[in-house]
């Protein structure tokens, strides 16, 4: 059976993405990094969780680096979350090039593993701005992920998700039969989601358009 190795924050996008490989026919192979982010332990169940009704051979790969680097309120506590609205550019809550990080790992795996296919839910028109979310940057880390692996070593990157806006991920999930009631998208909070964030309201916004109600709790919509 074809392999697919699927990056699994225990999000909405990434979720719906993995679904999607196991839809198309992938054995899943999913992977969760623990970087120290702040709702690293909600996450961690979530994707437990999610892993588990995809029937899923896990990784859980820790990379505590990331909070020595910082520059980023998701690993900084000292860095506020922003909680109020979405605006133009690079937010504060852009992790420095946690995806090129991500998909490197992932393509380690994915050649040991002998996957065919490497997923990630990154969203280029409705996400918060981040750079490595670019359909422009995935193109370039496959190029560079297959001249740097074994000559028979042939990874594609799959980004499904990368044009829909969110109420298209809401709806698709739905479809699909995606338990979005597992996922968590917060930034700041584990028990009950903040509901002000960038991602809380990207994620509101989806339900919101698509018609349909999210069954996580929130603390405040």
């Amino acid at each position: 059976m074809k392999k697919a190795v699927c990056i699994l924050s225990g999000g909405m996008d990434s979720t719906l993405a993995s679904f999607i490989a196991k839809n198309e026919g992938y054995s899943i192979i999913a992977i969760h990094f623990n970087y120290g982010q702040r709702t690293q332990t909600k996450e961690l169940e979530a994707f437990r969780a999610i892993a588990k009704e995809l029937g899923a051979k896990i990784y859980e790969i820790d990379l505590p680096f990331f909070k020595q680097i910082g520059a980023s309120a998701l690993v900084d506590e000292n860095i506020a979350v922003p909680v109020d609205g979405i605006k133009p550019g690079v937010p504060i809550t852009y992790v420095p090039f946690r995806n090129g990080i991500f998909l490197s790992i992932a393509a380690a795996i994915a050649e040991k593993e002998g996957a065919e296919a490497i997923y990630i839910g990154v969203v280029e028109e409705d996400s918060s701005g981040y750079p490595d979310c670019r359909e422009s940057f995935i193109e370039a880390m496959e190029k560079a992920i297959n001249l740097g692996t074994k000559d028979e070593t042939n990874i594609a990157i799959k980004a499904p998700l990368i044009h829909l806006k969110k109420e298209d991920i809401v709806s698709k999930a739905y479809s699909l039969g995606v338990p979005l009631e597992l996922t968590w998208s917060c930034y700041q909070n584990e028990d009950e989601a903040c509901g002000v964030c960038d991602s809380c309201r990207l994620r509101l916004k989806g339900f919101k358009k698509a018609g349909l109600k999210d069954k996580i709790p929130y603390k405040a919509t």
